[in-house]
């Protein structure tokens, strides 16, 4: 009979290489926030997957970049304290022929840890030449030895069994660390405050939705239907005015797409209301990214 196996998987790469459609590829489920720009991700995600022989503990991380604010500093501390103590990294990138040097660092600060990583090549579905697939292998193994390579497309879903197969032969034997229906360590509140600000990094151009924080202000539930109110702080008076956009149309938009993702979260209706408000230069402030929980508690 085989043993329980058990172990903390940390997903890193730089921003928009999909790290976040992986998490929600491996697990299932949608926990983790996508968009197609980059630093969507902002906080450390825990998403648990839990079958007859194993538990794996996923960790999903910001992307690394070269910080310019408070926030971004914050951001990257994240990714570095996460790989901390755990079973192996998912390190993710795309075939485009040659790791950026911003990667190659990442890595060989990984290699020095002499943690076990597994190099996932995402959206290898899109890629025309095989010269930059191999290109990019060769020059991801100069730096160090993988414990396994695997191209995917986490879109697709295609590679993923063969990525948690891999997982499953590094984790050990281990107990179980969270309750078997338990697959995630974040609370309604902060997934639903999540879906509010995804909405944005869509629906908003340019600088605008990555100055945008969520707080949730109230969240009623009742047998049918769950009142939310929500509170999106942006940076710049400016900012405000295209959040909500002319007579109203763009904060409708917002509301609309986020209740029914809402709605598929809790399994019931949603009233949601939202409001918008400047606080201005926020991503500078320890005092605000406090508040909206991007930074650690001190003793």
């Amino acid at each position: 009979m085989n043993k329980f196996k058990s172990g903390f998987i940390t997903i890193v790469g730089r921003p928009n290489v999909g790290k976040s459609t992986l998490l929600n590829a491996l697990t299932g489920e949608k926990i983790a926030i996508v968009s197609n720009k980059p630093q969507t991700t902002r906080n450390k995600i825990l998403t648990i997957l839990t079958d007859d022989d194993s538990q794996i503990i996923f960790v999903d991380t910001p992307g690394v970049h070269a910080p310019r604010t408070k926030l971004g500093e914050y951001m990257n501390k994240v990714v570095t304290d996460a790989v901390d103590g755990v079973d192996a990294v998912l390190f993710v990138t795309e075939a485009t022929g040659k790791l950026l040097n911003n990667e190659k660092e990442i890595l060989e600060g990984l290699f020095n840890k002499n943690i076990p990583v597994i190099l996932i090549i995402n959206k290898a579905d899109t890629v025309k030449n095989k010269e930059d697939m191999l290109s990019l292998i060769a020059d991801a193994t100069s730096v160090g030895e993988f414990a396994s390579i695997i191209p995917i497309s986490a879109l697709k879903k295609d590679g993923i069994k063969a990525v948690l197969e891999e997982i499953k032969k590094i984790i050990p034997e281990g107990p179980m660390y969270y309750p078997d229906d338990m697959i995630t360590d974040q609370t309604e509140r902060e997934i639903v405050a999540e879906i509010i600000r995804e909405k944005m990094l869509r629906l908003l151009d340019k600088e605008v939705p990555h100055g945008t924080a969520v707080e949730i202000e109230y969240m009623k539930e009742g047998d049918s239907l769950t009142k939310i109110g929500a509170v999106i702080f942006c940076e710049k008076a400016s900012h405000k005015g295209i959040i909500i956009g002319k007579g109203g149309e763009m904060l409708k938009r917002i509301g609309s797409y986020s209740r029914s993702d809402i709605e598929k979260l809790l399994d019931k209706k949603v009233f949601l209301e939202l409001w918008v408000k400047v606080k201005e230069d926020w991503r500078n402030s320890n005092f605000l990214l406090k508040e909206f929980g991007y930074q650690e508690e001190t003793e």
